[in-house]
């Protein structure tokens, strides 16, 4: 059985990010690990923040602090947020680390050993205000593609070109705001990606046909463009410094590594450290190196996927060493805000400190993935929200636990009742859910999460359509026996959906579970013959009711929401 290496993009340090950066990689990652775990994989989540580069040295300068206590202080911040949205990550590592700085280094040797790294002469942004050479991300302008007002050098947020500093139009200091800019020499390594062109076009014909069309088509948007030498050091005080015993002129200078360099190789990196703090249980090298065994997705959005798709790989490939190479990208859409972007930098839309102020996790965990941007943009608006949180969540599943567990302590005491052997009904039943529970496998497998929510909410509905097809309510008049086989069946259901719910809800789904009093695994998936025979809670186990699972958004609350966030203009 494969082993599955899983990645989600890297969250930048800069600040609490947005839904939308949560829906885009870390989210669906969570879902697809906790999924892949529960059918028994071994599985290997790693995640991290994204330290180095400019908008860390530009936040921490705005804070008032050195960029080593910030990064700090926001990483602990940031792993906070992402334990209260029950994200399980494996390792929850920093690109700063002494880890990474030593892989970083050692694939920048690997790469030059191997003539892939050349010292080259470049023109490069000088600000006369500032007194230093500007990083690109250190400029800002207008796209020449878009016309963007608010272009960084090195990319436009807007339509995702990537840029050089020179193309933008009415640039200036990011630092001073200074349009006092000259163009003078300094020196920097690049990576010289033109010569490694056949054989990333190798590995993404190879593995690319399997990705989703947009991690594909934008893989190969940029190959077809052509693969162009690139920058892979910095004038920074944060970073990979360059190696001395290499480039001892750079590493005089202060030069450090490109954060797009270095960032990559922290999965690798934030690998190592997970394994150093168990290192007689834990070996990195066998998830990353000579690991023929193992599965690796990555989750992204579509900003990223260049970088990943081909950056990352021609650097693994320049190396000329057996580094675990992606399998699968899957790759996201923009989650917009009433059709307005999301927006770190701009402090535009929710954020995810502020979403678990308002409402718990599984909230919004379920409306993300249900309503994930796998084919185009989703917007968000917040009637969208109510109307899947109140249907779904309150209406369907609550709602639907509720009123069982409720129903038959009240009739029947605070045990399982037994009744009658199963019927016609719940033979039909068994089968029905059989059926979506195979759909539901189908599309998890598949990463696809739109549809895998949509099973997973027919499920659900089919629950209730047995129930009201019974009418336990109305058996117990005529046929004790009859409503307590219903009763039995349904909360069967409840702990069928305890368990295929876990990947998207997971703390209504421990609740559901925690209301029978079962020995076990009681989160270990089901089997399609379990599903059918809807027997694994027998009568005579005992129960409680637990709190309402999900409560309704009001009109009231819809309306404090609006205030606070804004709606549609």
């Amino acid at each position: 059985m494969a082993r599955h290496l899983i990645t989600s993009a890297l969250p930048y340090i800069n600040g609490i990010k947005h839904l939308g950066n949560m829906v885009g990689s870390m989210l669906p990652a969570d879902v697809y690990a906790r999924y892949m775990r529960q059918r028994g994989h071994d599985v290997l989540y790693i995640c991290a923040t994204d330290e180095h580069g400019t908008p860390a040295e530009l936040a921490a300068k705005d804070a008032g602090q050195s960029v080593a206590a910030f990064c700090a202080e926001q990483h602990e911040a940031q792993k906070a947020i992402y334990d209260g949205f029950h994200l399980r990550f494996d390792h929850f590592g920093r690109s700063s680390s002494q880890q990474n700085v030593e892989l970083t280094q050692h694939f920048a040797r690997k790469l030059h050993e191997n003539g892939f790294i050349e010292e080259r002469a470049i023109r490069q942004v000088f600000s006369v205000a500032d007194d230093r050479f500007l990083p690109d991300r250190y400029i800002v302008g207008t796209c020449p593609h878009c016309g963007y007002d608010k272009a960084r050098g090195d990319q436009c947020e807007n339509c995702t070109r990537v840029l050089d500093p020179t193309d933008l139009i009415d640039a200036r200091s990011a630092i001073s705001g200074s349009s006092d800019l000259e163009v003078r020499e300094t020196k920097h390594l690049f990576l010289l990606q033109s010569k490694l062109q056949g054989e990333v076009e190798k590995f993404i014909d190879e593995a690319g046909d399997e990705w989703p069309t947009l991690a594909s088509s934008i893989a190969r948007k940029w190959l077809t463009e052509g693969l162009h030498d690139r920058a892979i050091t910095r004038d920074l005080d944060w970073g990979v410094p360059v190696p001395g015993d290499v480039w001892p002129e750079l590493a005089a200078e202060g030069k450090v590594f490109y954060v797009w360099f270095d960032a990559p190789i922290e999965y690798i990196g934030s690998t190592k450290e997970w394994a150093d703090a168990d290192p007689a249980n834990r070996d990195w090298k066998s998830w990353w190196y000579e690991a023929d065994d193992v599965r690796y997705t990555e989750f992204m959005a579509k900003d990223n996927v260049p970088f990943h798709s081909v950056m990352f790989p021609a650097t693994q490939l320049g190396t000329r060493e057996p580094w675990k190479k992606v399998d699968f990208l899957k790759a996201f859409n923009w989650l917009t805000y009433y059709g307005g972007k999301f927006s770190t930098s701009q402090r535009r839309g929710i954020f995810t400190d502020a979403a678990l102020e308002l409402l718990p996790a599984d909230y919004w965990r379920y409306f993300l993935v249900a309503n994930a941007p796998e084919s185009d943009d989703t917007s968000f608006t917040w009637e969208l929200f109510s109307s899947s949180v109140n249907k779904d969540l309150a209406d369907t599943l609550g709602n639907f636990v509720n009123r069982v567990l409720s129903f038959s302590r009240k009739r029947f005491g605070d045990e399982v009742p037994a009744g009658a052997a199963a019927g016609e009904a719940e033979a039909k039943l068994g089968e029905q859910i059989a059926e979506l529970l195979a759909e539901y496998e189908g599309h998890m497998e598949a990463l696809q999460f739109r549809k895998a929510a949509a099973a997973l909410r027919a499920l659900w509905s089919a629950g209730n359509s047995y129930l009201e097809e019974k009418a336990p309510w109305l058996e117990i008049k005529t046929d004790q026996e009859a409503a307590a086989l219903t009763l039995r069946t349904a909360m069967n259901l409840i702990h069928l959906y305890a368990i295929v719910s876990e990947p998207f809800i997971p703390a209504a789904a421990k609740a559901m579970r925690g209301a029978f009093a079962l020995d076990g695994d009681t989160a270990a998936w089901v089997t399609a013959d379990e599903a059918r025979a809807l027997s694994s809670v027998p009568a005579g186990t005992a129960f409680t009711v637990p709190p309402v699972l999900f409560a309704k958004i009001t009109e009231d609350d819809l309306e404090s929401y609006r205030e606070r966030f804004g709606a549609a203009e």
